[in-house]
């Protein structure tokens, strides 16, 4: 069985006959502000009765808050150290391609 991901590179280190890549999975991030996540966390926390009473104070309390982004999704990186004639049949690869990587489950 196997599993392919995308990778990008973000990092090359080249010691002579050895070459080193710091890869990162390439998927598609999606920005959620830290406001929504304390809300629904709250909201997963308290009995529906409950949370309509706190709900409005949270919500008062929040918009002083300054909105805050963050990554809902966090990204798999690996690092490879090839033989440099590895790394040139690869294509030599460079930072910001994609490489893709399978991943092979023995039984």
């Amino acid at each position: 069985m196997s599993e392919t991901t995308r990778y990008r590179v973000q990092q090359i280190i080249d010691s002579g006959n050895i070459i080193q890549m710091s890869l990162a999975e390439d998927v598609q991030t999606e920005s959620i502000s830290q406001k929504q996540l304390i809300m629904d966390s709250v909201a997963k926390k308290l009995d529906p009765e409950l949370r309509e009473q706190v709900q409005p104070l949270l919500e008062a309390i929040l918009q002083g808050q300054p909105t805050i982004k963050i990554k809902s999704y966090d990204q798999a990186t690996i690092s490879i150290t090839v033989p440099r004639i590895r790394y040139e049949r690869m294509g030599r690869p460079q930072v910001g391609e994609i490489l893709e990587v399978s991943m092979f489950r023995s039984k």
